[in-house]
């Protein structure tokens, strides 16, 4: 029969909580991983599965109580970090739905909204046809395994301690999270140039015949020329998808001290 001492247990439960904690806080959050469709059971298994598999090799602190107050803290902070690279991940495909959420109002189809089961929201048809790339590319380009790799680095690079953690992270979290409108606006900036000059040349289209009626022969051409510039840019779209995601991991590593 095996007898534990109460520092003993202690040990084993808090070399095993706190790896799980971080590392739940990205499966939460994080693209594929976190995503509804994905029983709560499944993403606890793989978390659990996870930890089992690092903790042998993480170093926590030694003689501190899971329930004591520096324990509940040590927790707190676990968590925040497995979130704050979770959503760090999660811009990029923000990005992306922002940027069929632009194409899609500047090409009239803002009616044609869905419900988004990975956003819990309505998005417009273009927005959900992006976002499929993307996760297409995301799990193509093994992006997957490269985020759960620097999950295992950030334990080595920013290891758990009883000190509280800097305002770096933090704030390098806001300052990636305004990446979210550039590259937005970076992804859908070719099919919006293109809608811009047809509805300029629909302006002096419509100044030289008034007769015309705009808005009979506005919505068809700014269609099919939205369509169009998306069939001629998809071919294209996993560049930049990639580009964004190499960035996104780098941004990880730095966020933990990597």
């Amino acid at each position: 029969m095996l007898n534990f001492s109460s520092n003993e247990l202690n040990a084993l439960i808090t070399s095993f909580l706190w790896p799980l904690t971080r590392i739940l806080g990205l499966i939460a959050v994080a693209p594929v991983f976190g995503n509804v469709t994905v029983p709560r059971r499944v993403k606890v298994a793989l978390g659990i599965l996870l930890a089992t598999i690092i903790a042998p090799a993480v170093q926590t602190p030694t003689g501190l109580e899971p329930m004591s107050m520096q324990g509940l803290l040590i927790l707190v902070q676990q968590l925040i970090i497995g979130i704050a690279m979770g959503f760090s991940m999660r811009v990029i495909f923000s990005a992306v739905e922002l940027a069929g959420e632009i194409a899609s109002m500047t090409m009239g189809l803002g009616f044609a909204t869905f419900f988004n089961p990975q956003s819990q929201g309505r998005s417009t048809a273009i927005s959900q046809l992006l976002s499929l790339i993307t996760l297409l590319v995301y799990l193509a380009a093994n992006v997957h395994l490269a985020l759960l790799a620097t999950l295992v680095e950030s334990f080595t690079t920013m290891p758990i301690t009883v000190g509280p953690m800097t305002g770096s992270l933090a704030q390098q979290v806001v300052m990636w999270a305004a990446r979210l409108f550039s590259a937005g606006l970076q992804l859908s900036l070719p099919i919006v140039a293109a809608l811009l000059i047809t509805n300029m040349a629909l302006g002096i289209l419509t100044r030289a015949a008034p007769q015309l009626n705009l808005f009979a022969i506005g919505f068809p051409i700014t269609l099919a020329v939205g369509l169009t510039m998306i069939a001629l840019t998809l071919p294209y779209f996993a560049t930049p998808l990639q580009n964004l995601f190499q960035e996104t991991i780098g941004t990880i590593r730095q966020m933990v001290g990597g």
